[in-house]
């Protein structure tokens, strides 16, 4: 099920021009009261003025997104309320579909659906599902996707694909937001990930992990921005019309680098290269607000328009109000 040529969503046309900058939370690091501290970090986010505040799909082991997303949506007015990622194959896609339009319609059009073909083995064993190949979740995800977009539609939807299959969706009441809810998909692969961006997307997300090191690291996003842009040109899509995101996993920000030392050592006292290594390598930031300006300006010279930054510390709120208050305005001004 692809666009139409030069499909844009409303949400994507209305940020042209503008760096946007979203809040996730995942308050792994929070022992107490971990909801509250989640829900309070939504709230304070909108009163900053933060573009969207972003939830985790972990359902194994983590709060569930679609129940605090709904909490949220009661206790906010503006704030976008996004999914960084929902795993395309923890649920049945018109059950997803369902959830997406009831919380979209709750929420006044708020809803910003990440999806993503998931990552954690330990999790798919956890809720008694196959973990299957990477190219076979890759074409769930687009099953996925039609299903949703078809079952959203005016007339009854029947689909019979090799993961997923129904007959005669049809979810009403229909989202909020039209033709549905914008679609983030998230994932850097050339040849298969960013072509389903092209034909299926509204957003794009790449996550890259040690962009503190260097120009090397940015000059991948940049090459990784003009794949993108050969897909969309093959899929009949102008270039505008996916916004391009990035994922920070857990940004620290203090106000100097002596604060920031001692902030360090707190949060995670074995040493940022010693919890995350290997493949988590640089997955955790820790800055000062001036090199943070840096990083984010760097990334939108290589073609970034949004960021979504995430804290595993609710109660980090020295790191949020600092994004808000020197990030945003050297970065998007």
């Amino acid at each position: 099920m692809e666009f139409a040529t030069g499909h844009m969503h409303p949400w994507v046309q209305g940020r042209h021009g503008r760096i946007g900058f979203g809040l996730e939370v995942f308050p792994i690091e929070t022992p107490d009261e971990p909801a509250r501290a989640l829900l309070a970090a939504g709230e304070l986010a909108e009163r900053l003025g933060f573009d969207s505040f972003w939830f985790g799909d972990h359902p194994a082991w983590g709060l569930d997104c679609w129940l605090h997303m709904a909490a949220l949506a009661m206790r906010t007015d503006r704030i976008g309320l996004g999914i960084n990622v929902a795993c395309a194959l923890y649920r049945n896609p018109v059950l997803m579909a369902r959830l997406a339009a009831d919380l979209d319609n709750l929420s006044n059009g708020r809803l910003i659906l990440g999806l993503g073909i998931g990552w954690d083995e330990n999790e798919f064993n956890n809720l008694g599902i196959p973990f299957p190949p990477v190219p076979e979740r890759q074409a769930a995800l687009e099953e996925a996707i039609a299903i949703m977009r078809g079952a959203w539609g005016q007339e009854p939807f029947s689909f019979d694909g090799r993961h997923f299959r129904t007959r005669d969706a049809l979810i009403r009441p229909a989202p909020r937001q039209q033709p549905g809810p914008p679609i983030l998909i998230a994932g850097g692969g050339e040849r298969v990930t960013l072509r389903q961006v092209a034909e299926y997307g509204d957003a794009s997300q790449i996550g890259m992990f040690g962009l503190m090191s260097g120009d090397g690291t940015v000059g991948t996003v940049r090459r990784k921005m003009a794949v993108l842009d050969r897909h969309l040109a093959a899929a009949g899509r102008p270039s505008d019309s996916v916004l391009r995101t990035h994922f920070t996993g857990w940004l620290i920000l203090a106000e100097d680098e002596e604060r920031l030392d001692a902030k360090v050592r707190r949060m995670i006292p074995e040493g940022i290269e010693q919890r995350f290594s290997g493949g988590w390598a640089g997955y955790a930031v820790a800055a000062t607000p001036d090199r943070a300006i840096a990083m984010y300006r760097s990334l939108v010279e290589a073609g970034i328009g949004y960021f979504v930054i995430c804290t595993l510390d609710a109660a980090d709120t020295e790191t949020i109000r600092l994004l808000a208050d020197a990030v945003f305005p050297a970065v998007a001004g």
